[in-house]
């Protein structure tokens, strides 16, 4: 009974700080959602739902892949102080619950991606977090059964500021 009680213990308290980590981007992105000068997309779990269900002919099948995995995607980017909203955002990620995928920094220029894997599951990823920071700054998160090398190709079909850093993803694979 004693051994049960521990195990829901570290259950609960597993659970309660990945759903801490969560708030902590939400807040993020809610702390910026209103202001004008930042870009925010947002698209939820139905919507990706219902974009899989469609038959869309000009959609190729890595892209219908990519999306039909995918359960949430968060993109919040500003055009101006990048560096400034990467340290701040540096400072409330608790980056700890995640694994450094790579780390990439040009100049004044800052590039960081992380995973967090399926706890049951080591091959899979649930979350892809980007966070770029130096003349212009960006934080993307892909939440979701992620295959990095299908969505490191999804950044050609999304113009969106930042996303082109995906690319990278493809190039590291490819050299590992």
């Amino acid at each position: 009974m004693k051994k049960l009680l521990i195990a829901c213990g570290f259950l609960v308290f597993g659970v309660t700080a990945s759903m801490a980590q969560a708030d902590a981007i939400t807040k993020y992105f809610d702390k910026y959602l209103n202001d004008e000068s930042f870009s925010v997309v947002y698209i939820s779990p139905k919507m990706f739902d219902l974009v899989s269900k469609l038959d869309v002919d000009d959609m190729d099948q890595d892209t219908k892949d990519v999306l039909k995995d995918l359960k949430g995607l968060r993109i919040l980017t500003k055009n101006s102080d990048g560096q400034k909203y990467y340290q701040e955002a540096m400072n409330i990620l608790n980056t700890k619950e995640y694994e450094t995928l790579m780390t990439v920094r040009d100049g004044d220029s800052n590039v960081r991606f992380w995973v967090k894997e399926d706890p049951a599951n080591s091959n899979r990823i649930n979350e892809l977090l980007l966070l770029v920071g130096g003349e212009d700054f960006a934080l993307i998160s892909f939440i979701g059964n992620i295959d990095l090398k299908k969505i490191s190709k999804l950044s050609d079909k999304m113009d969106v500021k930042g996303m082109e850093h995906l690319e990278d993803l493809d190039k590291k694979q490819k050299n590992d």
